[in-house]
């Protein structure tokens, strides 16, 4: 006679008034886990810190997965074959990549430089088995809702998730949540672009494309540019990057904005995957031979370019930038153009020569307010021009890391005493080396 299953029995709950919440405590707390924060974590765990890494979404990696980017930009110096400009948690990703197949490296182009396509899928997993190896404390889905302070220094960061509320206690932070959110919160000086807003995109993967047929870039933008309000699109330009041998491509040719609101923020976010379905459309109808057959695999989240970001010690310059000066202080480098979205139709594009690399102060990355925080990503200080030089993963990588050793650097003091000598020597492969 067969055995009957064990009968699971429930318990009769109630959510308590004033309900303790979960106490977390860390060396390190990163806030926001894209690309930036990721190698803050990464960098700040093999320091031997105890390390939190925190974000608002239910998945680790940012724009850089949830967004499906789909390249990784200002990885190299300019020219045809440049050399790497970044190192870190780059070289992994490289590396285990590329021996997955799910890299693709292209060369020159309108950015003058090497852009290497790569399989969201893959980052995100590598991503994933990296934070697990480190031993990093992950709280996803963890919404801020207040920042607490003592002066100069931030003590906790106070959050809310669908399972209870959680406080976040460390000596040092890394704001990476890409709008400043968590300098934002501790009531620290930020700024906004003050001529109207930097455009998003809403990026896709679609699939069941003939690549055989494939027609040149300049060939599709010249023709969006001509055709785009035929097809109602706002934007009158974009690519659709072919994965070789994968029969996929990535679409970029939508402008959505992305304010600061969070009902303002779900309808763009509505309104941004009506653009992507319109620019599909567009490579259907136009290019019936290679997209005739394209469906859309992915929506991604829709990608935010700039938003809002601190003020920092000092501000990177756009003179600055195109003069390639290089910083005492200096963090990071790279040689991607200037790339700003601040119309529907287009943008502005200013590639720089072979020769030219820009670099980001370690003084863009710290608030003048703030003993205990370091910004990384596209939310240190600079102004709108100079920023949309320096936002891109590359660079945001090399600022990870630099945000890390600058708070291993200050332990319980202040990461504007440390010696830049010393973190510009930590630094090094991401400033100097050329090989």
């Amino acid at each position: 006679m067969p055995t009957r299953p064990t009968v699971k029995t429930a318990t009769r709950i109630v959510r308590r008034e004033g309900a303790t919440a979960r106490q977390i405590g860390a060396d390190i707390c990163v806030a926001g886990a894209g690309i930036a924060g990721v190698s803050a974590a990464l960098e700040a765990a093999q320091l031997g810190r105890k390390v939190a890494l925190v974000d608002g979404l239910h998945a680790l990696g940012g724009q850089a997965v949830n967004s499906v980017i789909g390249t990784f930009c200002g990885f190299f110096s300019n020219g045809y074959s440049g050399y790497q400009t970044v190192h870190g948690i780059a070289d992994g990703i490289l590396r285990d990549l590329g021996a997955q197949g799910a890299l693709h490296y292209r060369h020159g182009g309108p950015s003058n430089t090497i852009v290497v396509q790569y399989d969201e899928i893959a980052l995100a997993r590598w991503i994933e088995s990296q934070i697990r190896a480190a031993g990093i404390t992950v709280l996803l889905g963890a919404v801020m809702r207040e920042v607490k302070r003592d002066g100069r220094r931030i003590r906790s960061i106070e959050l809310a998730t669908r399972y209870g509320d959680a406080s976040v206690a460390a000596a040092g932070f890394v704001d990476a949540t890409g709008d400043a959110a968590l300098a934002w919160n501790a009531g620290l000086p930020c700024r906004e672009a003050a001529d109207g807003p930097i455009y998003g995109t809403q990026m896709v993967v679609i699939e069941g494309i003939d690549e055989a047929h494939q027609p040149e870039r300049p060939e599709v933008a010249a023709r969006l540019k001509q055709k785009a309000r035929d097809y109602g699109l706002t934007r009158e330009s974009g690519f659709a990057f072919v994965f070789p041998g994968k029969n996929i491509a990535l679409v970029n040719m939508t402008h959505v904005e992305t304010p600061l609101d969070p009902v303002g923020m779900t309808t763009k976010s509505l309104e941004g995957k009506e653009q992507a379905d319109r620019a599909v459309a567009f490579l259907r109808a136009e290019y019936p031979a290679a997209f005739g057959n394209a469906r859309i695999r992915t929506y991604g989240a829709l990608g935010i370019r700039q938003t809002r970001w601190i003020v920092g010690r000092q501000q990177l310059t756009v003179e600055e930038v195109r003069a390639g000066r290089n910083f005492p202080d200096a963090v990071a480098r790279t040689g991607w153009p200037i790339e700003l979205h601040d119309t529907p139709q287009g943008h502005v594009w200013e590639p720089f020569p072979d020769d030219h690399l820009h670099y980001v102060p370690m003084g863009s990355l710290v608030s003048g307010e703030c003993d205990n925080m370091v910004a990384a990503g596209r939310n240190i200080d600079g102004d709108v021009a100079a920023l949309s030089s320096v936002r891109v993963m590359g660079p945001c990588i090399a600022m990870g890391a630099a945000a890390a050793h600058a708070l291993d650097l200050a332990g319980a003091g202040s990461v504007h005493q440390i010696d830049n000598a010393a973190l510009r020597a930590r630094v090094k492969d991401n400033v100097e080396r050329r090989d």
